[in-house]
């Protein structure tokens, strides 16, 4: 693949290459492995500094013919995530084959300290694990790869727990699932789902984690959810789990995953190397000066903009932020708010400069005028970021334009990455929610035809980001209450109120265990409002109206359960049923009043859906906007990975 040959490697610290048995090395083949059911009660998650790591064994050449999914076919790996030494010259040549065989060695300068997980593996769990499983001999090895240039340092968790790329790589799998032929083991799906959804399991599992997930995964397998095959296993791993370190659950979480990986890239379209494959999944901290002057001075690195046109825009609009956080950071502005068209002052200058250095004034115009250029530049980045762009500089303005260069730098390659992720969407014909500016956008042929404020998960109940295609509007639905709002809500509730259910037009369905399954009829009332739009997904996340519509005015608008709720639901309606005979406005509009009964519709032509969480992304005119981290997302992955400022 071009740019290959642009990716010179240096292993470990000081660009010294780790050694590696190889077949045909002159190095010694490493002694047997145990066998798996020797190793399966080891504590196998280790902090670095307390353990000397295990040589992984019988590591071959790198594979070749790899196929990845589509948005990775041009990915080109940055230089910095390869451990390359700072100040390298990332555009310096090494041969295919010496790219291709420095791939193997194993990156023994990875550290605790530098590591972008502070937590490794025992690389007999990894064997272990692929013996268990009975992993394929070419996935066996890609796993082996994989982990050996990494220096056994996990590529999903960290003591924290999920990395934005276990999200990343879930909601991939989301995206893809109907396309592959080999599903996701039902029990990763259960831990998964747990994992991400729900801040409190989102931790390091402990022992309570341990006993919620042998709950809910023996429950799922009472009720069917789960292949009686499967409920065998599952049930028998999570009871030996009871008397052994929780952290294993975590291991078995890890591999799986990166065995998912594995298969979904290799069931998926287009061409892949082990050059793309560390961008996606970082390996150490790096300077962020270090790595957007490796992404801006490579020119393979355009290849990235092929396959995924936010990557490409959010480069393009990289260059601005780079210089001002290189030249030491841009001007603070105090004094600003406040300032009007035609007056006089020195803040004016102040506020001219620092526009400037992010390139959103010219540089030239230093007067103490109040301009209407500068009106027109203000009223331009208030809308950047959100606010209301009246061309009067506000606190909230100032507080945005006040967040440090190196700060927005780090922001807009945390976002870099994160499009890696995401799937371009299928066809002009397409919907777009972004969670951090909780809008909707809706395409066609000539670019964006309508958008509306929403609603997404609270924090603790967040919002998945994943792609998938609109397949059903249902009208006047019933509302099939969660388990966990049953149990913290509704049940309470009835205990005070013995009349609470029929006040709210709610039924008992069925008497499950101790949890009843409650489901409110259609109407009025109905916290799904008069119409939802069905995507089936693992998160069960899906758009409805709601009966509180004034919640839409709100700035902060991060307050359901996970579910999108859409501002204009008719809209949303006659643009997804749009050329569908017979569903014209008014027959939708009448639908929407009902008569108490739900109806389900067909679409003909799904609809693409994509869920994204970009706090920095690129707008149709190219123009970076910035949004508040809901998430807490952001933070996380910034700090690890990138070295202090």
């Amino acid at each position: 693949m071009q740019g290959l040959d642009r990716a010179p490697y240096h292993g470990a610290a000081g660009g010294k290459r780790a050694s590696l048995y190889r077949p045909g090395s002159s190095g010694k083949r490493p002694p047997p492995l145990s066998e798996p059911s020797r190793v399966s009660v080891r504590v196998l998650v280790r902090c670095h500094n307390r353990h000397r790591l295990c040589p992984c064994s019988g590591m071959k050449m790198i594979w070749a013919g790899m196929v990845a999914v589509g948005l990775l076919a041009s990915c080109q790996q940055v230089q910095g995530w390869l451990g390359s030494k700072e100040g390298t010259d990332s555009t310096q040549s090494v041969s295919t084959a010496e790219a291709h065989g420095a791939m193997l060695q194993r990156d023994a300068g990875i550290t605790r300290e530098n590591a972008y997980s502070d937590l490794f593996l025992d690389s007999a769990a990894l064997e272990a694990y692929i013996g268990a499983e009975k992993i394929a001999a070419d996935k066996a090895e890609r796993m082996r790869t994989f982990y050996a240039v990494r220096n056994n340092q996990f590529a999903w968790f960290t003591s924290a727990g999920a990395t934005e790329q276990a999200r990343g790589l879930w909601g991939l799998y989301e995206s893809k699932a109907e396309e592959l032929k080999e599903k996701a083991p039902e029990r990763l799906q259960q831990r998964m789902d747990s994992l991400l959804t729900r801040d409190s399991a989102a931790r390091t599992p402990g022992a309570g984690t341990v006993q919620a997930s042998r709950r809910s995964s023996l429950a799922a397998a009472r009720t069917g959810r789960i292949a009686s095959e499967d409920s065998a296993r599952l049930a028998d791993s999570t009871a030996a789990l009871a008397g052994i370190s929780a952290d294993s659950m975590m291991v078995q979480t890890e591999l799986a995953l990166t065995a998912q990986f594995v298969r979904l890239v290799g069931e998926s379209g287009g061409g892949f190397s082990a050059d793309n494959f560390y961008w996606m999944v970082p390996r150490r901290k790096l300077d962020a000066l270090t790595l957007a002057d490796s992404i801006l001075n490579r020119g393979g690195d355009s290849l990235l903009g092929q396959g995924n046109a936010q990557y490409a825009a959010l480069k393009a609009a990289l260059p601005p932020y780079y210089e001002a956080a290189r030249a030491g950071g841009w001007p603070s502005l105090s004094g600003a708010a406040g300032l009007k068209k035609g007056l006089r002052a020195p803040a004016v200058t102040q506020l001219k400069k620092r526009l400037a250095a992010s390139g959103d004034y010219p540089a030239g115009d230093t007067s103490t005028l109040f301009s209407d250029t500068l009106l027109a530049a203000v009223r331009t980045v208030q809308a950047q970021y959100g606010l209301l762009p009246t061309g009067v500089p506000s606190d909230s303005l100032l507080r945005e334009l006040n967040v440090p260069a190196q700060e927005r730098l780090q922001q807009i390659l945390v976002n870099m990455n994160r499009a890696l992720w995401i799937p371009a969407p299928a066809g002009s014909r397409h919907i777009s929610i972004n969670v951090p500016s909780q809008e909707l956008l809706a395409y066609g042929d000539s670019g964006a035809v309508m958008r509306m404020p929403v609603i997404v998960g609270r924090e603790g109940a967040s919002t998945m980001a994943f792609n998938d295609r609109i397949s059903t509007v249902v009208f006047n639905p019933y509302w099939n209450i969660p388990e966990s709002i049953v149990e913290r809500k509704i049940l309470p509730a009835m205990e005070q109120d013995p009349r609470y259910l029929a006040k709210h037009h709610m039924e008992i369905v069925k008497q499950d265990d101790s949890i009843p399954q409650v489901r409110q009829l259609p109407g009025p009332d109905n916290a799904l409002g008069r119409v939802k739009f069905l995507f089936p997904n693992t998160f069960d996340i899906y758009l409805h109206d709601t009966p509180e519509k004034g919640l839409f005015v709100q700035k902060n608008r991060a307050l359901s359960n996970g579910c999108v709720r859409v501002a204009k639901p008719d809209s949303l309606a006659a643009y997804v049923l749009r050329g569908q005979p017979g569903w014209t406005p008014e027959k939708i509009a009448a639908a929407m009043k009902g008569n108490g009964k739900e109806e389900q519709v067909k679409v003909k032509e799904p609809v693409p859906v994509s869920i994204t969480y970009y706090t920095a992304w690129a707008g149709a005119d190219g123009k970076l906007q910035f949004r508040r981290d809901l998430y807490g997302y952001d933070a996380r992955t910034i700090g690890r990975m990138f070295t202090a400022s």
